[in-house]
């Protein structure tokens, strides 16, 4: 466990194992800890990188918003930190899904390939109207709720509860006292809000920018998609689906998981374990693919 300076945010990382590495980013609201299952079978292998962004487990609080093309920039940022410039297999669960693919099409000689693990999907977004008011709104909300101290008595339960729901069997493997330092405080509650509320925005920054860069030729791209089988069939049958239109978008593999719920890393480590394991190096860039970096 370290703690590394970003545009003067404290950034909890951890790194474990040796190899070639690996960046596991969970989603909105999560934690290093939600990997836990997954890092033991990668280890040997891997070097694992896992950091909290801002506001979430043991990071440091900031008042700048989330964007998309700053959250693949925070991913450079760590591996720079730790000194890690090689080419990196970069892990997204949900929400990290954006951040994990704009990172290879912003930084194309340092993507070794994507692991998309249950990844959010936006085939047709909308820009939001009225964001200032809507983050402004938003903040507000997090000041109320943080000064009637209900981050300290309900984070954790809250924390408990969603994990259950997003799995399709088990209870939160996390510890508790990790869970109570990382979902306790008021600067999650800001940091989850604020996820959400530029959830949209993303993804529409994400549309954007597939059509303006193109993910480096040849990278490996697996699309890990989870099948609950506590959904209705309609709705299991469409959201893989939309799973397999995004493996299909780029130009990737599409696993499916079964039975799993969105809390794949929980459910399946084994299965994300064995994507990553599988992810190899892709051919080097062409001189014009590297420049688009410069």
């Amino acid at each position: 466990m370290t703690f590394i300076g970003i545009d003067g945010v404290v950034h909890h990382v951890v790194v474990d194992g040796g190899g070639p590495p690996c960046v596991l980013s969970p989603g909105l609201g999560m934690c290093w800890f939600d990997w836990d299952p997954v890092v033991p079978l990668l280890v040997a292998d891997r070097t694992v990188v896992r950091f909290d962004r801002p506001g979430l487990g043991l990071s440091g609080h900031t008042r700048e918003w989330p964007t998309l093309a700053g959250e693949a920039r925070r991913i450079a940022a760590v591996l720079d930190a730790l000194g890690l410039g090689g080419p990196v297999t970069v892990v997204g669960h949900s929400l990290a899904g954006f951040h994990a693919e704009a990172f290879a099409r912003l930084f194309p000689g340092r993507a070794a390939g994507l692991v998309l693990v249950d990844s959010s999907v936006e085939e047709h977004p909308r820009p939001r109207r009225a964001r200032t008011v809507r983050n402004t709104a938003t903040r507000a909300y997090a000041t109320l709720v943080s000064a009637a101290g209900l981050p300290r008595v309900a984070g954790p339960p809250l924390r408990r509860a969603a994990v259950r729901a997003g799995r399709v069997g088990g209870q939160d493997p996390a510890p508790y006292d990790a869970v109570r330092r990382a979902y306790s405080t008021s600067r999650w509650l800001y940091a989850a809000l604020a996820e959400n509320a530029t959830y949209t925005d993303q993804a529409v920054a994400l549309a954007e920018l597939r059509r303006r860069r193109s993910l480096p030729s040849g990278l490996p791209v697996t699309v890990l998609a989870a099948d609950d089988p506590r959904r209705p069939a309609q709705r299991r049958a469409h959201w893989l689906t939309r799973q397999r239109d995004l493996a299909g978008l780029l130009d990737g593999t599409l696993r499916i998981s079964t039975p799993s719920g969105h809390l794949l890393m929980l459910d399946r480590p084994a299965d994300v374990a064995d994507a990553v394991l599988r992810t190899h190096a892709r051919p080097p860039l062409a001189e014009e693919e590297r420049a688009r970096e410069r």
